[in-house]
């Protein structure tokens, strides 16, 4: 058995070096498109972009501390990727109560610095007549600007982006990011589909108490991010605790009927019908 070992070893290694290049290879044109997640970094607000009118704006007069912001960062002239995270966001938002202007802010940014406020403005109306909330235009910026600014947006967030020349197209990740309303990053949503329930979650989370009632920061605290699924999931504990909490509040009501009632009715508050019926068959009537 012992002379056999040093023979399954010698076949085994050669294996084992061929395989391991191939786990840790990246898939070509995808180098550099990594995203990092900048949790609770605040984003640039003085980096200037020029908006779908062709004005020049900065990123920091959409965070005036009312309301949490949606940030993509996509290119208008994508012929795949950026269309389906667009249209999945749009589907997310038709899905969910509030509207954007009115509740929260979305701003697309593109990260070619080759397109313009005219290529900008026809995609806002595009997606604008496609989500068919009205008043949103208020509320959904398309931004274009310079390579410099754009860049330093995409690294304050963690978003890697390269081109690839012979495709003529940008390569980046699927993720839309959630930003209070001053401009602290507070969730990554992955993906080109945005169920209502993220986006009402990840709003609820990023508005910090501006956002939602009662009913949504009670389902926040059901609700955690899970970094496996990327996505919110039931949080146990949170359920565990609420539930607990809920068990005691309606307790303590029925006991506090009980006690109000036995005490009209030793004080001879009880209405008469009441009264007879708490005495009993032998009671006084």
């Amino acid at each position: 058995m012992t002379r056999l070992l040093p023979i399954a070893l010698g076949l085994l290694l050669p294996l084992l070096a061929v395989a391991e290049p191939a786990e840790t290879e990246s898939p070509p044109g995808l180098d550099g498109v990594e995203v990092t997640e900048h949790l609770g970094d605040v984003l640039p607000l003085d980096l200037t972009f020029r908006d779908e009118h062709g004005k020049q704006v900065k990123l920091g007069d959409y965070f005036k501390g009312d309301k949490p912001v949606i940030l993509t960062l996509n290119y208008f002239n994508c012929p795949m990727l950026c269309t389906m995270i667009l249209n999945g966001l749009v589907d997310g938002m038709k899905g969910i109560k509030w509207v954007p202007g009115d509740d929260f802010r979305v701003l697309t940014v593109s990260i070619d610095h080759r397109e313009g406020p005219e290529l900008a403005l026809e995609k806002k109306t595009s997606y604008l007549a496609q989500l068919d909330r009205p008043g949103a235009e208020e509320g959904w910026h398309f931004l274009t600007g310079e390579r410099d600014h754009i860049k330093a947006l995409a690294d304050a967030v963690g978003f890697g982006y390269r081109y690839v020349p012979d495709r003529m197209e940008w390569a980046h990740g699927a993720v839309i990011f959630m930003v209070s309303p001053e401009g602290k990053l507070t969730r990554y949503l992955y993906g080109v589909r945005f169920e209502k329930m993220q986006l009402q979650l990840g709003l609820t989370e990023a508005g910090e108490g501006r956002i939602g009632n009662a009913v949504d920061r009670f389902l926040l605290r059901c609700y955690h991010y899970d970094p496996d699924s990327r996505k919110y999931g039931v949080f146990v504990w949170g359920v565990m605790r609420t539930g607990g909490l809920l068990t005691i509040l309606v307790v303590g009501t029925m006991l506090l009927v009980f006690w109000r009632r036995e005490r009209r009715r030793r004080f001879g508050a009880l209405p008469k019908s009441d009264a007879s019926r708490a005495s009993g068959p032998g009671g006084v009537g």
